[in-house]
């Protein structure tokens, strides 16, 4: 994977329910999806989750992605993780309540946790 196009087409190639939430919640802000606005998509990736989240849906319905992610932050260039770094995890746990975030925290896989630390300077407990 070389491009943020590529992980965009990875993404929806492995995970199709996943994300079909992700471009409800696109349409909703940015109108189709497209893989030339792939950035923003990931950002949308993330508000779905977080709805998810509100809901108390269960993350092990997640956990495949979040080792996905986990592993292309292994071998990827700067381009690919910025994108899951800036659009995706630092917009993990928007406004959710420490009760609602823990199941998800619990599952994220150490590498998002310290993006996610990196930019928050806290836990989202």
């Amino acid at each position: 994977m070389e491009t943020v196009v590529d992980l965009y087409n990875a993404v929806r190639d492995r995970y199709p329910e996943i994300a079909e939430a992700a471009d409800r919640v696109h349409i909703k802000t940015w109108g189709e999806p497209d893989p030339e606005f792939a950035y923003s998509w990931f950002e949308s990736l993330a508000n779905s989750l977080n709805i998810d989240m509100n809901k108390g849906i269960d993350p092990s319905n997640y956990m495949k992605l979040f080792s996905f992610f986990n592993q292309t932050l292994q071998g990827c260039g700067t381009e690919i993780k910025n994108c899951i770094d800036v659009a995706f995890v630092e917009n993990l746990f928007w406004r959710i309540p420490s009760d609602k975030a823990e199941p998800y925290w619990a599952k994220l896989p150490a590498s998002l946790k310290e993006l996610y630390i990196a930019f928050h300077s806290r836990a989202p407990l």
